[in-house]
């Protein structure tokens, strides 16, 4: 820690103050734009005042922070401390799909819905125990530059790019949609030029300082999305309960949800466990559920743009110490969404459903123009809404809750600075270990060893840019969900990674070629299950003569291409020569705490 805080100067020393300071401007900002509205400034200047200037922020730390050092570029120089690694990692990781779609999900699914807080959160046990002190000891840059060393070639490298590109790349569509959501709507402007906008954002910080800039603007945004996240649900449960304390209100507004769906004729009250349609057990949904959880788990600790942020800190201590702060800080808002989700649907309830539709409040009409996101079923006939002609998209109940609440429309402003701090702050980790594998693995490891820093450095930003471009015009297409589209990306990372990087961790006898065996396995069936299942449907069950594999929705693909991976990746390895006793030695030396990592060639 010492010869960090030297090597940065002052910034290291500083660094709560700094933030401190921050936070403090933040919520003075906030006041002020409150004030401004109470004495009649439009709700579209506030709306521009915290896009832009948050957008500004986060660019302005960006060029602060460029950077033409390797170190910096790629591991943020080593220097990053404990806390502040785990409250980036908190940004890094709660995305669109955690701030923007996992409250709304519950909305609609209820208890179902909670197996994405229970495996994104546990997923992070795996992360401390079995991966981030080891991966951090290693010393290296990315997750196929382990594959790489540990398989002594590049052909695990290579297999390692693959599946990191196709996991992050859908991940970062689904951010570059929570963008476009929140840039529409609060912006005023199409949802296909929205994105485009919210990607300048992006570039500015990712591009110019690399792990540099991305970590230090994380630590910002990860202030702004859990104080925005936080506001509205505490204001209401004061509102409604006079306690400011969500997380112990929410079962009494589950109770009035539960007597007004009875009044509504609903059938299925959305705290049953398990249940279908009718409300009767399924073991369909059981299976679903805990499929979904496992994937989630699995894929949260394979996922290398989070794997990446543990290769930032001083130390193997720091970077185990990294994972309890990382969970505390995502724990502040997994923790919050259960009462997010059932205040805004009493809120629906009550103020929306049975209410004339000619009547409606003006953020109905506001919203059901972005993307086609909130709809009136059109053919009613007494000219009152009922809750199935209320169509409500997962992607936008967070995002419209103040609004339904009748909060003060800062607050809504509030709220979409805080999504798009979310988004913001996953794509660039996201966009950084795509474009940091494709320059240092592919480029630099398989092309050209010889390149220079700077040329290095000029392929890394050239790749991020035209990564962003496609991933932004692939959103624009809407092709599912936001948090469907995590869901597929976590799969897609626990079938192609996490065998290999546990096994190569903890299995001395792993081979190189039952590795990339096990990746191409693994990620080839689940990648298979995935695409037909979700567009050729048809064709499957012509295949297979049923709509799904045991009722599995694709999801949770990785839970067919998991087995696969440890299944082949150990006979395999079985099968062929036991590595050399230089790389045994290698893995002894990365699994022991003290001292330093075995040499290897």
């Amino acid at each position: 820690m010492a010869d960090s805080k030297a090597a940065g100067g002052g910034f290291y020393g500083n660094l709560g103050k700094i933030y401190g300071g921050y936070a403090g401007g933040f919520i003075v900002f906030t006041l002020i734009l409150a004030v401004l509205e109470q004495m009649g400034v439009p709700n579209k200047v506030i709306g521009y005042c915290f896009v832009i200037l948050t957008i500004g922020v986060y660019a302005y730390i960006g060029i602060l922070s460029r950077t033409m050092d390797l170190s910096e570029y790629y591991v943020a120089g080593r220097k990053v401390p404990a806390l502040y690694n785990g409250m980036a990692t908190g940004a890094d990781w709660m995305s669109a799909a955690s701030f923007i779609s996992m409250a709304g999900g519950i909305y609609l699914g209820g208890f179902n819905a909670l197996g994405y807080v229970l495996g994104w959160t546990g997923g992070y046990v795996l992360v401390g125990i079995l991966l981030a002190p080891y991966l951090r000891k290693f010393g290296q840059f990315t997750v196929p530059d382990f594959l790489g060393t540990r398989y002594e070639g590049n052909g695990a490298r290579l297999c390692g790019v693959v599946v990191l590109f196709c996991a992050s790349f859908t991940y970062i569509v689904a951010q570059c949609f929570g963008i476009g959501i929140i840039t529409s709507r609060f912006l005023g402007i199409p949802f296909e030029v929205a994105i485009f906008v919210g990607l300048l954002g992006i570039l500015v910080c990712s591009m110019l300082g690399g792990m540099r800039a991305v970590t230090w603007t994380q630590v910002a945004q990860y202030i702004i999305l859990i104080i925005s996240y936080l506001v509205p649900v505490v204001w209401l449960s004061t509102k409604l309960y006079g306690i400011p304390i969500p997380e112990l209100t929410y079962g009494q507004a589950l109770d009035q949800i539960a007597a007004l769906e009875t009044k509504l004729g609903v059938v299925k009250h959305y705290v049953d466990a398990f249940t279908d349609a009718k409300g009767q057990f399924s073991w369909t949904e059981f299976n679903n559920f805990w499929a979904l959880v496992l994937c989630l788990m699995i894929g949260t600790a394979s996922l290398p743009h989070i794997l990446m942020r543990y290769f930032t800190t001083p130390s193997v201590r720091e970077a185990r110490t990294s994972v309890a702060w990382s969970i505390f800080f995502i724990f502040l808002l997994y923790f919050t969404a259960p009462a997010y989700a059932s205040f805004a649907k009493l809120e629906v309830y009550q103020n929306v459903i049975g209410q004339p539709i000619a009547s409606l409040p003006a953020w109905v009409q506001n919203w059901s123009q972005v993307g086609g996101l909130l709809t009136i079923k059109d053919g009613n006939s007494d000219g009152i809404l009922q809750l199935s002609e209320f169509i409500i998209n997962q992607d936008i109940i967070v995002l419209s809750m103040p609004e339904i609440a009748g909060l003060p429309y800062v607050v809504s402003g509030l709220v979409a600075a805080g999504g798009l701090a979310a988004a913001l702050s996953t794509a660039d980790g996201l966009l950084l270990a795509i474009a940091n594998a494709l320059s240092h693995d592919v480029y630099y490891k398989m092309i050209d060893p010889k390149a220079s820093t700077a040329r290095r450095l000029i392929v890394a930003r050239g790749l991020l840019v035209g990564v962003a471009i496609i991933a932004a015009a692939v959103a624009g297409t809407r092709p599912s969900g936001i948090i469907q589209m995590v869901a597929w990306a976590f799969s897609l990372a626990a079938a192609g990674l996490f065998a290999p990087l546990v096994l190569g961790i903890w299995w001395k006898r792993t081979t190189k070629i039952g590795a990339i065996s096990g990746m191409i396995a693994g990620f080839g069936i689940c990648l298979f299950y995935l695409v037909m299942t979700r567009y050729w449907p048809a064709d499957f069950k012509a295949m297979f003569g049923t709509d799904l594999w045991w009722g599995i929705r694709n999801i949770s693909s990785a839970v067919f291409g998991l087995p696969a991976a440890f299944i082949v990746t150990y006979v395999v390895s079985l099968m062929t020569p036991a590595p050399s006793k230089e790389m045994q030695n290698f893995v002894d030396s990365i699994r022991t705490p003290g001292g330093a990592v075995a040499a290897h060639n």
